[in-house]
C-alpha cells in the first residue's frame, strides 16, 4: 500500500465535518503539537507528504508529535474562524497550505511559529519582510520564481516551433511575477501574448471566448488557488477547441496539459518538514531565510502530443523528468 493509501486509510473512519486530530490518542509527556490549516481537506490537499517527510526526520504522528487539523473544505469563508481555533489549541507551531490560508493564521497569532507553503510572493503580499529576512514568526517556502514563466514559454517554442500567438490565464489578485515575466519570454521568442485576467469562477468563460476570438494556440496557465479550483474546465476548454495547455503543476499533465515544468510538490513538503523539524528543536522563524525552489520537473503528457500532432523533439524528451503514454 502506497503512502498516499496508508494515509487515506488512516482517515477512514473520521467525519469530515469534524475536526481532525492526531492518528493516535496524545501519549502522556510533552510531545510537540503541530497545528495544519489547508483549504480544502487531507483527502484533497497532499498532506500524505508532509506526513511522510515529518516521519523520515523522526515526527512520527500520532507517537512523537501530534497533528490538528483544521480544513475550510474549500470555503474560504470558514479560514478564519479555523485559524482562531488552531491558535486556541496553542499548538507548538503551525503550518498553512496555501498564500491564500497563511494570511489568516499570520492574523490569528503573532506568537506561535507559523511555518508555510504558498504559490505566491510571500513579500508582495505582506507575508514576511523579506525572503532572506522574514521577520517576526514566519518562515517556509515559496514557489514563486523568477525565471519559472519565461522558461515555460521557451519550452512550449520548442515544442512547437510554429507557435505565435499564445494566451496567459492569470489571476491578477495572485501576488506572483509570471505574467510580467512571460512577457518578456513573450518579446524574446517572437510571441504574440494575450493576457485572460480571471478573478472569480464567472470570468473564466469571457476569458475562453477572447481566447477564441483572437485564435490562441496556446495557454500558459499561471498556478493560483482560482486556477486549481477550476482545472477540470480549463482542461475541457483546451481539449474542445485544440489549444495547446502547459502550466507549472506536475499534476496537470495526467489531466489533459501538453506538458507541465515546475517545482515538485513532494520535494516542497520535504523542505517544510526541514523547517518545522527546525522550529521543533528551537529555531526561530525570524533566523530562517524563506526558501525558493531549486528542482524543477519537465513532465510530457505524449498521449495528447499525439492527438494534437505534436512531436517533441527528441533532446526535449530525454530531459523529461516523467513521460505520459
Amino acid at each position: 500500500m502506497n503512502s498516499r493509501r496508508r494515509f487515506l486509510a488512516a482517515l477512514g473512519a473520521t467525519t469530515l465535518a469534524m475536526p481532525l486530530h492526531a492518528f493516535a490518542q496524545q501519549p502522556s509527556g510533552k510531545i510537540p503539537r503541530l497545528g495544519i490549516l489547508l483549504f480544502n481537506s487531507p483527502q484533497i490537499d497532499p498532506v500524505y507528504l508532509l506526513v511522510d517527510a515529518l516521519a523520515a526526520l523522526g515526527h512520527v504522528a500520532g507517537k512523537t508529535i501530534v497533528l490538528e487539523y483544521r480544513y475550510a473544505e474549500s470555503r474560504a469563508e470558514r479560514l478564519p474562524a479555523l485559524a482562531a481555533e488552531l491558535v486556541e489549541l496553542k499548538p507548538d507551531l503551525i503550518m498553512a497550505f496555501g498564500g491564500d490560508v497563511a494570511p489568516h493564521v499570520k492574523r490569528a497569532t503573532s506568537t506561535i511559529p507559523i511555518v508555510v507553503l504558498v504559490s505566491n510572493d510571500p513579500v508582495q503580499s505582506g507575508l514576511v519582510a523579506s525572503v532572506s529576512r522574514p521577520g517576526g514568526n514566519i518562515t517556509g517556502v515559496t514557489l514563486i520564481y523568477d525565471e519559472l514563466a519565461g522558461k515555460l514559454l521557451e519550452l512550449l517554442k520548442e515544442a512547437v516551433p510554429a507557435i505565435s500567438r499564445v494566451a496567459v490565464l492569470w489571476n491578477p489578485d495572485h501576488a506572483d511575477p509570471e505574467y510580467r515575466e512571460t512577457v518578456r519570454a513573450a518579446n524574446a521568442h517572437n510571441i504574440q501574448l494575450q493576457s485572460l485576467e480571471v478573478r472569480r469562477p464567472g470570468d473564466f468563460e469571457g476569458a475562453f471566448e477572447a481566447a477564441r476570438r483572437e485564435r490562441a494556440e496556446g495557454m500558459v496557465i499561471v498556478s493560483s488557488r482560482l486556477l486549481l479550483l477550476q482545472k477540470q474546465k480549463i482542461v475541457q476548454f483546451g481539449t474542445e477547441n485544440r489549444i495547446i495547455l502547459a502550466g507549472n503543476w506536475a499534476d496537470w499533465a495526467k489531466d489533459g496539459l501538453l506538458f507541465t515544468y515546475g517545482p515538485g510538490l513532494a520535494e516542497a513538503m520535504r523542505r517544510i518538514a526541514f523547517y518545522l523539524d527546525k522550529v521543533i528543536r528551537g529555531a526561530r522563524p525570524a533566523d530562517l531565510p524563506m526558501e525558493r525552489p531549486t528542482r524543477f520537473d519537465l513532465t510530457i503528457n505524449q498521449k495528447v502530443a499525439n492527438t494534437l500532432g505534436v512531436k517533441f523533439p527528441n533532446a526535449m524528451l530525454a530531459r523529461a523528468d516523467g513521460v505520459i503514454d
